[in-house]
């Protein structure tokens, strides 16, 4: 897809806008997991996820390559927006973004605090990319898929910085939506000559990669109803398949119950917000933390999205708030 100085590159075209995100070794979380873990916290961008790199490099070269671009359009569940929409601001582009209905409230009035037209099409992501397909055409405006070379090289940044901060991790797990992330990852270890094993994580409600990934092929599933909605894939594309399946040693699945378990394990050990995806690596961490022991462990903290609601009820902070002391 891409070469060393190609994403030495990019890094430096992100750079301008998204500065180096922290990976952290928290003692908490290496005691829960019981070895030595590293977390890299994309949740720390201007967008709160790791998204907004892909959307750089990729809008930096539409606009070099094609300076009267009328407009992008694109669908999404929330970070890929985000992504496009502070780009594309950035270059003086407008920006329409589809979600289903139902969407993130907070992730759809972020896309347009950013400047981003919202439409709300269907009742999943894959209705909302089929309708701003036919609208792209109806109105003269360039499709941004969710899965692309530019965006793979962009988000692979964020690897590129994880890698040179701690080249001796054995192992690193990173969730799975459409693909970019994971294929970034492998692809800044490939280039780098690490060694380090790449597992993925999906949802088990949105097992789509991780059946495709056992089967050979590409396959899709009639649902996604995970609350993680950052992996709620029902169509795998089949470019990020195939470097999954040659880079990637397997995908754990993981549940809601143990990615709200998650959640929470990142707020009492590192006091940082996660949304569903982002917790996903420490869940599937956590799942197989009898084979980690005396592994340096790498932890994917791919965003920080999640609705309040969504919070408070799916991890529980209902709970009475003790009183504060007066000084």
């Amino acid at each position: 897809m891409f070469d060393l100085a190609e994403l030495e590159r990019a890094h430096d075209i992100v750079g301008q806008a998204v500065p180096a995100t922290p990976a952290h070794a928290w003692p908490l979380l290496s005691q829960r997991l019981g070895t030595r873990v590293v977390v890299k916290h994309e949740n720390h961008t201007p967008t709160g996820a790791f998204k907004v790199r892909g959307g750089l490099v990729y809008l930096e070269r539409l606009k070099r390559e094609r300076p009267n671009i009328p407009g992008i359009i694109s669908a999404t569940r929330g970070n890929h927006g985000q992504s496009l929409a502070f780009a594309a601001s950035r270059h003086g582009v407008p920006a329409v973004i589809y979600v289903p209905r139902g969407n993130s409230v907070e992730k759809n009035r972020a896309m347009k605090a950013f400047g981003a037209e919202l439409v709300e099409h269907g009742e999943d992501f894959q209705a909302a990319r089929e309708e701003a397909g036919r609208h792209a055409q109806f109105a003269g405006l360039h499709m941004v898929p969710s899965f692309h070379t530019d965006l793979v090289l962009g988000v692979a940044t964020y690897a590129l910085e994880l890698f040179r901060a701690a080249p001796d991790l054995d192992v690193l797990y990173v969730p799975i939506g459409q693909g970019s992330g994971i294929c970034g990852c492998i692809m800044a270890r490939d280039l780098l000559g690490l060694k380090t094993e790449i597992v993925g994580v999906q949802s088990t409600e949105a097992p789509s990669y991780a059946l495709s990934f056992a089967a050979g092929r590409v396959v899709t599933t009639e649902t996604s109803n995970t609350l993680a909605d950052g992996m709620a894939t029902r169509i795998p594309d089949p470019e990020a398949l195939a470097i999954i399946r040659k880079g990637a040693s397997r995908i754990v699945e993981v549940t809601d119950d143990e990615v709200a378990a998650a959640i929470r394990a990142l707020w009492t050990d590192t006091h940082n917000l996660a949304e569903g995806a982002g917790a996903a690596a420490l869940a599937a961490a956590l799942q197989e933390k009898t084979t980690l022991s005396g592994k340096h462990v790498g932890l994917v903290l791919s965003g920080g999205n999640i609705d309040f609601d969504l919070f408070r009820g799916w991890v529980g902070t209902d709970a009475p708030v003790a009183h504060r002391a007066t000084a």
